[in-house]
């Protein structure tokens, strides 16, 4: 039977393929996005550091240096076309002695390099940026132009425009196999379907080096490391302002502090050696995070730790990045290992994959794309919430009092392109079950409303991947 044929097959909706989508989008292209999850960014684009480097840390002439200063330039637009709660509060990178001054200078220099503009500054204007900072701090690179995004948000919202742009999404897809016949790629899935394209690009995140075995031997070899962290509820508005990380060592950049778009903050990551799906917490991970950030800032309120969570990073032993088509199979584009500074990179990467394969396939500009989404329904005052109420009352039934999310807001979102389809799925995009509680009191009715808006049985509903139900069976 003949299989229907794409112009362009992405293998992974992490940040990474989410973005070659959307900027694929704007030329007239039939393209699939094949996700072996349940939903899109779930690996390591749902569990990292959420920042925006400014591009002064990466090794000038490396991809990793190219993509992350053009990318880090791009969020502005990004945040006002898809409402990706961008922030640039830039970020500081601190010094304790007189060779970790020699580094920040070193940094400060690469970054010169890099086109990137840092300053480095002493202890009297630390403390003014920073007044909760470890009385034993003398320096610290101050790089403006950095800030933090939510990355749930940015993955959804790249998905959602791609959508809209007639790209083509099919969740609990995972590659099985890959075969080249003739000019074209033929890729089958776990549940059994088979597709066919001209071009085939593989943003698989850590399985990289995996799916491109099954076309040809992998010039590099994926050595996954594990983060860990530990979140913190909302305590203080400005308990700090802005990313604050260790200065390097041979042993790596340490552990950082950081805000959230939500005003929550967190610590971390450990730097582990891990297997591909090992996303467990430990005590000593919890121990160690804690110990290391008190070098950083006074008084970590402990208490006010709500979980703890990890994320498998695709580091690799070339350390950078791998994008290219290859030189053995015209294309198969092997975008691949995008580790840290993978998230400020990504938007720079999707528009570059985009236009190399709008070159191999003479693709034709889209005249109807549209590069914004519906902006998402929220409220800072008062005034707001009463004309988000005036529109529809459910905007005021509150669901999750930890993190003021509504019936009207869940519902919006259910109903959007790509939208969720499970309790994980509500909580990355609205944060709720995100606060306080965990979830205890929020997540019952969650499910409710997950049930009634998709039309399935309540005990259908998944907490995130296939198999996952919550509720079993009916016990009175």
């Amino acid at each position: 039977m003949k299989k229907e044929l794409y112009d362009v097959i992405i293998i992974g909706a992490g940040v990474i393929g989410a973005s070659i989508a959307r900027f694929l989008s704007r030329f007239n292209v039939k393209c699939l996005i094949l996700e072996k999850h349940n939903d899109v960014g779930e690996e390591a684009s749902g569990a990292n550091s959420a920042i925006v480097h400014s591009g002064y840390d990466p090794k000038p002439n490396t991809l990793k240096a190219k993509f992350n200063v053009i990318g880090a330039k791009m969020f502005d637009k990004i945040n006002d076309e898809l409402d990706v709660n961008y922030i640039k509060t830039g970020t500081l990178t601190i010094g304790f002695n007189n060779d970790d001054l020699i580094t920040l200078k070193s940094l400060k220099e690469r970054g010169e390099i890099n086109g990137v503009e840092t300053s480095i500054i002493g202890k009297d204007e630390l403390f003014k940026l920073e007044p909760n900072l470890n009385k034993n701090v003398l320096y610290g690179l101050y790089a403006k132009e950095a800030g933090i995004v939510n990355p749930f948000l940015l993955v959804s919202g790249l998905i959602e425009n791609a959508l809209e742009n007639n790209i083509d999404l099919k969740l609990n897809s995972e590659v099985i196999k890959i075969e080249k016949i003739m000019d074209f790629y033929r890729v089958f899935t776990k549940d059994k379907g088979i597709y066919e394209t001209k071009v085939l690009v593989n943003a698989s995140g850590r399985n990289g080096d995996y799916i491109t075995s099954f076309i040809e031997k992998p010039k590099f070899k994926i050595t996954p490391r594990k983060g860990q962290y530990i979140l913190f509820d909302h305590f203080d508005d400005h308990f700090i302002n802005r990313p604050l990380f260790m200065c390097p060592t041979k042993m790596g950049k340490g552990v950082l502090v950081s805000k959230t778009t939500s005003n929550n903050y967190y610590i971390g990551p450990t730097n582990e050696a891990s297997s591909l799906d090992d996303v467990s917490t430990t005590k000593e991970g919890f121990d160690y995070l804690k110990k290391e950030s008190l070098k950083l800032i006074n008084n970590l309120p402990i208490k006010d730790a709500i979980r703890e969570f990890s994320g498998v990073r695709a580091n690799n032993n070339i350390d950078d990045f791998i994008i290219e088509e290859s030189n053995l199979n015209e294309g198969f584009f092997n975008v691949s290992s995008i580790m840290s500074p993978g998230l400020a990179s990504s938007l720079a990467i999707g528009e570059y994959v985009s236009n190399l394969i709008q070159n191999r396939l003479n693709l034709k500009i889209n005249e109807n794309y549209n590069p914004y989404i519906r902006k998402y329904p929220k409220f800072n005052n008062y005034e707001k919430l009463k004309d988000l109420i005036n529109i529809n009352p459910l905007y005021g039934k509150f669901i999750c009092r930890c993190e003021k999310v509504s019936e009207g807001m869940i519902i919006d979102m259910i109903h959007r392109k790509g939208g969720p389809t499970t309790v994980k799925g509500i909580k990355k995009r609205l944060r709720a079950g995100f606060g306080r509680c965990q979830g205890t009191f929020c997540q019952e009715e969650v499910i409710k409303i997950l049930s009634r808006e998709l039309n399935i049985p309540i005990d259908e509903v998944n907490y995130s991947d296939l198999g996952t139900n919550i509720l079993k069976y009916r016990s009175k």
